[in-house]
C-alpha cells in the first residue's frame, strides 16, 4: 500500500452524524441505497444506549488518486449535496444512515419489517424498561407507526398512543429523534409535569435515565479508519475487502463504476440497463438463449470478465504505443488484465473498446456452439471465455477461414484438457491474448498454452465428477464428432439437446455394476460414460448392455425397431466398441474406449497424449478430493 496513509482514531458520534447532515461527510455513488430493516435499527439503537461497540467506520479523505463521485446519506437535506465532501464513507453506510434518520433527521424513518414489507416508524426509548436491569434493552427499544399510535384487534383497541407530546411524557417514551437535544426535551417534560402535579415522583426516574443511557449517547465514540487522499485505488480496494468482512466485499466494477460516475457515465446502467432498457448483462445472458431456458451460454460472464477483456485492449494499445516511442524490454508496459489494470482503465479506453469487446462475447457463444458446449454447466471454464472473447475480437471475422477457426479451436481443447485455466489465470489470460492472434495469423510460434499442455493417458480413469473441466471437455468432443443417440440416431445439435433432454449417462449402468461389486471409481468414469437423452436413458435402466440393445432392437414405447447395424453404427459413433458392449465384457470395453478416447483428445489438441508407465501427479485420491472441493465450492 505504498504511497498511501491511514490512521484509526475514534470521533465522536454525533459530531460523524453532522457531519452527514451537512454534507461534509458523504457517501461514494458505488455504495447501494440504505435497506436495513426495524429489528436491527432497534438492535443498533440498544447498542448504543449501552455504550456497546458497533464496529469501525472506514472513510477516504477526498481530493486523491480516487475520484469517486460522492452522494449523500439518505434522508440528507437537499443542501448537503451542493457541498464537498472532505471525507468519503467507504464502510459504515447502514450503521451511519440507520443512526442518522433514527436522530437527527427529525422525519418518520422508511424501513422494512423482517418480512421486507416497506413500512413508516418512528423510534422510542421506553424509560421504565430501560432503566430495568432484569429487562432487555432491545424489548425497551420501541417502533410505531407514522401515526405513533399502536393498536390491535384491527384497529379497533389502542395499545399505546404517542401521538402528542404530552402522551409521549405520560407514558415515559424518549423519542430516539431528541437524543441530542436532552435540554429542550428536558424543558418541556419539566412544564408538562408542573402542570400534573407528578414532577417530584417522575423527576427521579429521568435524572436515571439521563445519566445511565442518555449521556452514552452524547458521550459515544466510533473507531473510524481514515485512509488519506493518497492512497491508491488498489489499496482502498485491497483495504475495504479486509475491513468490510461483514458485507458486499467491494470488487474492481464498483470501483470503476464510482470513478466513472464523476466523469458523469453511468457504468451500472451499461451494465445492468435502466428503465426498462435492457443492459449489456441481459443482452448476453440472451444470446443464443433456448426458447424454453432462462439463460444462454453467456449467463455467467461477470461484470469483472467485461472489463478485463476490455482492459487487455487497453494495456495492448499502451505497449504498442511505447513500442512506438522507442522504449524496449522492460520498458514496455505489460499487457494485463488483472484488477490493478481494471483500475486504471480510463473510461475513454472504456468508451473505446466497449462494442468491440460485447461483439467478441457474441462471437465466442457462437464457437462454443460449434463446439456442442450450450449451457453454463458444461462449459468446461467459465475462466476461459475472457481470453477466448478477447482473441475473437481482436481476429474479428478473421475465425470463419477454416484454417484460422481449426488453430482456434486447437488452442481452446489444450487449454481445457492442459486443465491450465483452474486456478489463477490472469496471467494466461494476458499472455493467451498476446500470443494467440498472431499465431492465427500464420505466426510459427505456438501459444504458451499449447506448450504447457501435457493429457495423461491415466488420467480418463480418474475423470468421474462432471465438474471437472476434462470430464466436460470429452462430453463436448464426443457430440461433436457426430455422436448419436442410441434411441433416435440423431446427432446432437442445438435442438436435439434442448429438445431431447441430453445429458451424460453411464454405459454400463451404475445398478448393473455395483451388483457385480465393481468399484465406483472405475465405472463411475468417463470412459464409461456418454451423452443420451434422457428418453433413451429410461430404457437402459439399469439393465446389462445386452438386454438394453435388445430392447432397443425391438422398439416398443412409440419407438419403430432398429436394426443390428444400424444400432451398431449409433454405438460406434460414441466410440463404442459393438462386440464388447452386446457381450457384457466391461473390463475389455473399459481398455479399448479408453485407448479410443485417448485417440479423440490427441486429434483434438494435436498433440500425443503421454502414455507412460509414471503415475499423474496429484491422481486418483487426490483428484477426488480436489474435484470434491471444487463441487462443494460451487
Amino acid at each position: 500500500m505504498a504511497g498511501s496513509t491511514f490512521k484509526t482514531n475514534p470521533y465522536d458520534l454525533d459530531k460523524l452524524l453532522e457531519a452527514c447532515h451537512e454534507g461534509t461527510l458523504q457517501l461514494p455513488d458505488f455504495q447501494r441505497s440504505w435497506v436495513w430493516d426495524e429489528d436491527r435499527i432497534k438492535s443498533l439503537i440498544a447498542s448504543v444506549s449501552r455504550a456497546f461497540p458497533i464496529g469501525a467506520l472506514m472513510t477516504l479523505e477526498t481530493g486523491g488518486e480516487v475520484d469517486f463521485r460522492p452522494r449523500p446519506i439518505e434522508g440528507a437535506p437537499p443542501e448537503a449535496g451542493n457541498s464537498k465532501p472532505r471525507s468519503l464513507l467507504l464502510d459504515g453506510q447502514q450503521r451511519m444512515t440507520s443512526l442518522y434518520q433514527v436522530t437527527l433527521r427529525g422525519e418518520v424513518v422508511e424501513t422494512v419489517t423482517p418480512r421486507k414489507k416497506r413500512v413508516k416508524r418512528w423510534f422510542y426509548i421506553d424509560i421504565l424498561k430501560a432503566l430495568d436491569p432484569a429487562s432487555d434493552r432491545e424489548d425497551a427499544i420501541i417502533a410505531v407507526p407514522e401515526n405513533k399510535i399502536i393498536t390491535t384487534d384491527f384497529g379497533r383497541e389502542v395499545v399505546l398512543d404517542l401521538s402528542t407530546t404530552d402522551k409521549e411524557f405520560e407514558e415515559l417514551m424518549y423519542p430516539i429523534s431528541s437524543v441530542f437535544g436532552w435540554d429542550d426535551w428536558q424543558r418541556q417534560f419539566i412544564e408538562h409535569s408542573m402542570r400534573k402535579g407528578d414532577f417530584q415522583e417522575k423527576w427521579t426516574i429521568i435524572s436515571a435515565f439521563k445519566q445511565e443511557i442518555l449521556d452514552n449517547f452524547s458521550k459515544y465514540q466510533v473507531p473510524v479508519i481514515a485512509l488519506g487522499a493518497g492512497t491508491s485505488k488498489e489499496a482502498v480496494c485491497v483495504v475495504f475487502e479486509k475491513v468490510n468482512t461483514g458485507g458486499k466485499p467491494l470488487d474492481a466494477f464498483e470501483l470503476v463504476t464510482a470513478m466513472y460516475a464523476a466523469d458523469g457515465h453511468e457504468l451500472r446502467k451499461d451494465w445492468y440497463g435502466k428503465n426498462g432498457s435492457a443492459g449489456r448483462h441481459q443482452r448476453l445472458v440472451d444470446t443464443l438463449r433456448p426458447a424454453d431456458t432462462d439463460r444462454g451460454i453467456l449467463a455467467a460472464v461477470a461484470n469483472t470478465d467485461f472489463l478485463q477483456a476490455v482492459s487487455l485492449f487497453h494495456t495492448k494499445e499502451m505497449r504498442q504505443q511505447a513500442a512506438a516511442a522507442g522504449k524496449q524490454g522492460r520498458e514496455l508496459p505489460a499487457i494485463n488484465g488483472n484488477r490493478q489494470a481494471l483500475l486504471n482503465l480510463p473510461l475513454q479506453a472504456y468508451l473505446k473498446y466497449e462494442n468491440k469487446v460485447e461483439a467478441g462475447f457474441v462471437q465466442a457463444a457462437k464457437f462454443l456452439h460449434m463446439l456442442h458446449i450450450y449451457r453454463v454447466f458444461d462449459l468446461p471454464y467459465q475462466s476461459q471465455v475472457v481470453p477466448l472473447a478477447s482473441i475473437l475480437a481482436e481476429i474479428g471475422d478473421g475465425w470463419h477461414h477454416e484454417a484460422i477457426r481449426q488453430k482456434l479451436v486447437q488452442w481452446y481443447w489444450n487449454g481445457v484438457f492442459g486443465e491450465l485455466y483452474g486456478s489463477t489465470t490472469e496471467t494466461r489470460i494476458a499472455r493467451d491474448f498476446s500470443e494467440v492472434p498472431s499465431w492465427l495469423r500464420g505466426g510459427e510460434d505456438w501459444p504458451t498454452t499449447i506448450r504447457d499442455a501435457t493429457f495423461r493417458a491415466e488420467r480418463l480413469e480418474t475423470m468421474r465428477m462432471r465438474l471437472s473441466a476434462a470430464y466436460k471437455g470429452v462430453n463436448a468432443l464426443l457430440m461433436k464428432e457426430g455422436a448419436q443417440d442410441f434411441r433416435s440416431g440423431q446427432t446432437f445439435d442445438h435442438t436435439v439437446f434442448f429438445g431431447e433432454n441430453v445429458d451424460i449417462h453411464h454405459i454400463f449402468p451404475r445398478k448393473w455394476c455395483d451388483n457385480r461389486k465393481i468399484d465406483y471409481r472405475i465405472y463411475d468414469s468417463i470412459i464409461n460414460k456418454t451423452p443420451l437423452s434422457y428418453r433413451t436413458n429410461r430404457i437402459i435402466g439399469g439393465s446389462a448392455p445386452s438386454e438394453y440393445l435388445a430392447r432397443l432392437e425391438a422398439g416398443g414405447d412409440g419407438a419403430p425397431p432398429i436394426d443390428r447395424d444400424t444400432l451398431d453404427g449409433f454405438l460406434r459413433s460414441h466410440l463404442i466398441n459393438p462386440e464388447l458392449l452386446r457381450a457384457d465384457d466391461f473390463e475389455g470395453f473399459m481398455r479399448d474406449r479408453q485407448q479410443r478416447l485417448l485417440a479423440l483428445i490427441e486429434k483434438a489438441t494435436g498433440q500425443a497424449v503421454y502414455r507412460g508407465e509414471e503415475r499423474e501427479e496429484g491422481s486418483d485420491a487426490e483428484n477426488d478430493e480436489e474435484e470434491a472441493q471444487q463441487a462443494q465450492a460451487a
